[in-house]
């Protein structure tokens, strides 16, 4: 079954068989794939699934990224879950306010696409490459600031809309780059178009950037024991920790916050190997006049305290005034299609 043909149809919990598992997502290419991978891997597993479009505020919004409000990405999706409407729902995790919702709970957070970000740019060039001058698009404030503070003199343009019309910026010429998220474009097959996976030294993701949140009713025990066969625990603790960096610094879209958590392999001093989290995060000035940067390690099952003791040291180094205004207290991830 493709992972994209997602029924259009107004899907109600009495016109719904009971067998079938309604999975709620946002209409764009990219939220119903990613919404089709669980319905496949459900359907795999024995249980009969379909998806269920739900508009959202955010989905209606043309305004800057700065301007939306906390959970217009998720907050119609978790309604229609709360009433009934559907069964579960499919979110990008990023757009996830950190503040909890007691009616639901993420039941499974799938393995995770690569987290980083991506350049598109003209002629095959790599961010360095990039004549000053050169206007790249992006709207989102954490790759504002981390992108001026490279210093490169470049051009930065708003940019708004699906990913197919991101690219297409380039393509026809209106912009000489665009910066987005590899795990996007990975999950609607455009890799190809990919001219730098930027590495975190560069440009630290969004916390929680490539996941997915599979969230259902907290009371569905039945449901919440079939979803969690589909949990990655390597992705649920790294998103954990990025989550909690967020959450202690008080940060939102509009704050220039960047997070990523890695298991890696360590070795303990009689030469056995074990798996550690490694959690970095950044804060910096929208204006790019500066950035700060802290990490730390530690035992997976410490994910939580992890991420909050990055977040604690960047505070101490002076990451709330450097954010400035961009900071507004807000708990909402971002837009979904970055």
């Amino acid at each position: 079954m493709s992972a994209t043909t997602a029924s259009t149809r107004d899907t109600t919990a009495e016109q719904a068989p009971a067998a079938t598992l309604r999975i709620g997502t946002r209409g764009s290419l990219l939220a119903t794939t990613q919404a089709g991978t669980v319905r496949d891997a459900l359907i795999a597993a024995g249980h009969p699934a379909e998806l269920v479009i739900v508009k959202t505020a955010g989905d209606q919004f043309s305004g800057p990224v700065e301007k939306i409000g906390v959970g217009v990405f998720t907050a119609a999706l978790r309604e229609e879950l709360a009433a009934g409407h559907v069964d579960i729902a499919v979110h990008s995790f990023k757009d996830l306010p950190t503040a909890p919702d007691e009616r639901v709970v993420i039941a499974a957070v799938p393995g995770r696409e690569d987290p980083r970000d991506a350049l598109v740019a003209r002629d095959g060039m790599v961010l360095g490459e990039l004549p000053a001058g050169s206007r790249i698009g992006t709207s989102a404030p954490r790759r504002i600031a981390q992108l001026r503070a490279l210093g490169l003199g470049l051009d930065i343009q708003p940019l708004r809309g699906n990913l197919d019309t991101r690219i297409g910026k380039v393509a026809d010429g209106e912009l000489d780059a665009v910066v987005v998220a590899r795990a996007g474009l990975s999950r609607i097959g455009r890799l190809d178009v990919i001219t730098e996976s930027l590495e975190p030294v560069q440009m630290l993701p969004a916390p929680a950037q490539g996941a997915l949140a599979v969230e259902c009713r907290a009371g569905d025990t039945a449901l919440i024991a079939i979803l969690a066969e589909l949990d990655d625990a390597s992705a649920r603790a790294a998103v954990t920790a990025e989550r909690a960096l967020l959450a202690e610094l008080e940060a939102g879209c509009t704050a220039p916050v960047g997070a990523i958590a890695e298991i890696v392999e360590s070795i303990d001093d009689d030469g056995r190997v074990f798996d550690e989290l490694s959690v970095r995060g950044c804060a910096a000035a929208l204006d790019g006049s500066d950035s700060i940067r802290a990490s730390t390690v530690g035992p997976p099952d410490r994910a939580e305290e992890l991420g909050r003791e990055v977040a604690r040291e960047l505070l101490d180094l002076g990451a709330r005034a450097l954010m400035g205004p961009a900071t507004e207290r807000e708990t909402e991830g971002g837009p979904t299609d970055e």
